[in-house]
């Protein structure tokens, strides 16, 4: 079996500006493809998980979300890193219409997408962490079963305190945290 460390997109690799619409607007958070890099060499498998309910308020099109997708894999690439996956939940369960208004199972802080993820890598998610900077995704993490890490970038300050079980860490930010988990696993 695999381990992995699933890490959120929007403030914990690159920068939230709300609801990103076009790869032009890709900007990382300092150390983040350094932390990236760091969890491929030591044997993580390094999966994004994202809600992006812009697709269902219709702030941007599935198709120019899969776009924004390729091209922060190639940046990540050409940075000497790579992803292993990146999985998203396109619906809200109070806005747009449908397909993508719905209640769904892969929207955190449901494991869903954790779980999609575990199938198709044969992933141990007990020697997994969930990274974000929301308390969604300190949750969908607990749910899932993985260790856990809340980051202070991004929305981290404003989301701490709707925190309801601890995360395993907390760390100012991306590239901090994983030097915690490379550290702690020696």
């Amino acid at each position: 079996m695999n381990k992995a460390v699933f890490v959120d997109r929007d403030g914990t690799i690159v920068e939230d500006i709300g609801y990103m619409n076009s790869p032009e607007q890709i900007k990382f958070i300092p150390g983040s493809l350094e932390a990236i890099k760091k969890l491929n060499n030591a044997g993580y498998k390094v999966i994004v998980i994202t809600n992006q309910a812009g697709v269902a308020r219709g702030l941007v099109a599935e198709d120019m979300l899969q776009t924004i997708d390729k091209t922060l894999h190639k940046l990540i690439l050409n940075s000497g890193a790579h992803l292993d996956g990146l999985y998203y939940c396109p619906h809200h369960p109070e806005y747009g219409v449908y397909p993508y208004k719905q209640v769904c199972e892969c929207r955190k802080p449901h494991p869903g997408l954790l779980k999609r993820a575990q199938k198709h890598f044969d992933i141990d998610l007990s020697l997994s962490f969930m990274i974000g900077d929301k308390a969604t995704d300190v949750e969908a993490g607990k749910r899932a079963g993985t260790k856990t890490i809340f980051l202070l970038t991004g929305k981290g300050k404003k989301e701490e305190s709707k925190i309801k079980d601890q995360p395993n860490h907390i760390a100012k930010n991306l590239l901090e945290a994983v030097k915690w988990i490379v550290e702690s696993k020696k």
